[in-house]
């Protein structure tokens, strides 16, 4: 598998996001403003895309921020979360971040506790969807 970083919403990304986040799970309000100013990452398989996130710099909250992380069904549990979860936070090292924070559906927190990320504050609804914050400090 291949991980390419894209400084602009490829494609690809979008219909992964639309498969996992529209599709799948039925939230409505999937593509925002905050996919013009981040930079996106798609994992291939033989040229086929199956997983997608991005980061960005959240100004008002001085921060960076992982999100959208999805995996197509047939690709959940073979690793590829947490490989895209992993290249993201290489990626904000490489930007000089220190910390990565993400907003986790509260039925996908015990995943990012696997890879490190404490949860923090309290749990909110997004589109009916219950998430809460977690943060990683990064080497």
């Amino acid at each position: 598998m291949e991980t390419r970083l894209f400084k602009k919403l490829p494609k690809e990304a979008q219909e992964i996001r639309t498969k996992v986040f529209v599709e799948e799970q039925g939230f409505a309000e999937e593509f925002d403003d905050i996919d013009a100013i981040a930079l996106h990452l798609v994992v291939f398989d033989r040229g086929a895309p199956v997983a997608a996130c991005r980061i960005y710099w959240a100004e008002e909250k001085g921060m960076y921020i992982v999100g959208r992380i999805a995996v197509l069904p047939q690709y959940r549990g073979m690793h590829v979360g947490a490989d895209i979860l992993s290249e993201a936070e290489a990626q904000v090292v490489k930007l000089g971040g220190r910390e990565l924070y993400l907003h986790a559906q509260c039925r996908a927190s015990a995943f990012y506790e696997k890879q490190g990320y404490r949860k923090m504050g309290t749990v909110e609804l997004e589109q009916g969807c219950p998430h809460t914050w977690m943060f990683k400090k990064l080497a």
